[in-house]
């Protein structure tokens, strides 16, 4: 069966999601309402981050449509061929719903998102022929729409890999029983103090690099560190020896910590994303990682730590002092895991400043982290739920040679109004980076902070 040609009217805030969004459609016809090019335009000059993506959104804009002339603008210019499968590209055009005489469906011209849904509303009414969907990741004007007579409203789905959250990728994979109960085959080579298996794949037919392997004994620990078409090599890491590990003085309080200290003191592990609720360990156990990485074995030179909060790019500026002392007031949990590791000192704040220096622990915002290139240091990202796809690309891509990235987020705390647990950029690269074997994912199941927060996220 042949698919109907849509025709998508974007919002403005799918292009300041993703300024290139305008290119995923493949075959069909975008449509830009110039209420869209206004808004872009008031949001270009303001002191915020979303500033820059409005620019960006305006400038391929410009380049794609530069040569067109006014009538083939209004008609439809030919999108660029992204895909080799694709047979015909589509169009885009701009829609001047300016000059509509009243906007389908009763609602008031005087408020922008109902120009843009008088676009679709119209175009709905004019091309019966094609399917008309209105793209924006605006709740209320995704029901405005529909109750407006919009038979077709979505959100900008493009960056999304799994389509419930309950899918994503945790880690490991934890076998009911004993391991050892269900491996029928399996051939063990032990080099030094390190054995590996290598076991069938049937059993984990959805196995992927560094993906840890528990079982609910207790008997058995491991890592899978290579892969064929019909078999997975397991290193054994030991139950027992995983929960030993040791970093700054900190030992693991249950197994999902155990397996999270192995990967974090991995030096081959160039990536570690840590997922989970409030209280389960995120921030200290990559603090006291980090700590241990470049004081104690000096692997690393610096520990750089930074943290995305939507006020940053709004307040940053007018809070007095240096970068660092303006990043203090969100980088708290910071200070609070350093308290916590040095309170049995003598003296505490004697040995927090002393520790900062040795370890040369740089506050940063992420602001400023474009067009830098990070060597050698540990970089611990806090809180990167909120950031998009696109702004934790922009930071990995700063990482340079010798450098570790710690990524923690807990997906039920997102402050972004365009952001979702689906369409976050921590769920965005946990997916995308769970077959490279420089990475290593770990869901913290359990709160370890009190039985208090235990209780809250329990039960709140």
């Amino acid at each position: 069966m042949t698919e109907i040609h849509t025709i998508y009217v974007l919002d403005t805030n799918i292009l300041l999601h993703e300024p290139f969004a305008f290119l995923s459609f493949q075959e069909h016809d975008v449509v830009i309402p110039m209420t869209v090019l206004e808004e872009l335009d008031s949001i270009k000059d303001r002191n915020k981050d979303v500033s820059r993506d409005a620019r960006v959104a305006i400038r391929a804009l410009e380049d794609l449509l530069t040569d067109a002339s006014p009538e083939q603008v209004l008609a439809g210019v030919k999108l660029p061929n992204t895909n080799e499968s694709q047979v015909e590209p589509g169009h885009i055009s701009i829609f001047n719903d300016f000059a509509l005489d009243q906007v389908v469906g009763g609602l008031s011209k005087n408020e922008n998102d109902n120009r843009i849904i008088g676009t679709a509303l119209h175009l709905q009414q004019n091309h019966r022929d094609k399917k008309v969907v209105l793209v924006t990741k605006d709740i209320n004007m995704r029901l405005k729409g529909k109750g407006a007579g919009l038979k077709f409203v979505e959100d900008y789905r493009t960056d999304q890999l799994v389509d419930d959250i309950k899918f994503l990728t945790k880690g490991y994979h934890k076998f009911d029983g004993d391991f050892w109960q269900q491996v029928s085959d399996c051939e063990s080579e032990t080099t030094g103090r390190y054995t590996k298996h290598l076991i069938d794949k049937s059993l984990i037919p959805s196995a992927f690099m560094n993906e840890y392997l528990i079982d609910e004994e207790g008997s058995f620990a491991g890592k899978i560190v290579g892969m064929t078409d019909d078999k997975a090599e397991v290193l054994d890491l030991g139950h027992e020896r995983l929960m030993g590990r040791n970093a700054w003085g900190i030992h693991p309080k249950n197994i999902y910590q155990g397996m999270a200290m192995d990967a974090l003191l991995d030096p081959e592990i160039d990536l570690c994303i840590l997922t989970g609720p409030a209280g389960c360990g995120k921030t200290l156990l990559a603090l006291a990682s980090a700590l241990e990485l470049v004081v104690e074995r000096g692997i690393y030179d610096k520990i750089i730590v930074t943290r995305s909060t939507p006020e940053i790019a709004e307040s940053i500026g007018f809070l007095p002092g240096t970068e660092e002392e303006k990043m203090a007031p969100w980088l708290a949990a910071i200070t609070d895991s350093l308290e916590v590791l040095h309170k049995q000192d003598e003296s505490m704040s004697g040995s927090m400043n002393y520790i900062m220096e040795k370890a040369n622990i740089q506050f940063k915002s992420v602001n400023f982290m474009r067009g830098r290139s990070l060597q050698n240091a540990v970089v611990i990202l806090d809180e990167c739920q909120n950031l998009t796809a696109a702004q934790l690309k922009t930071i990995i891509t700063r990482c340079g040679e010798g450098t570790k990235l710690i990524c923690s987020g807990n997906l039920a705390q997102i402050d972004s109004n365009y952001l979702t647990a689906l369409t976050s950029g921590l769920t965005y690269i946990v997916e995308r980076f769970k077959n490279y074997e420089g990475s290593a994912t770990v869901n913290l199941n359990g709160v370890v902070r009190s039985s208090l927060a235990r209780f809250a996220e329990e039960n709140l």
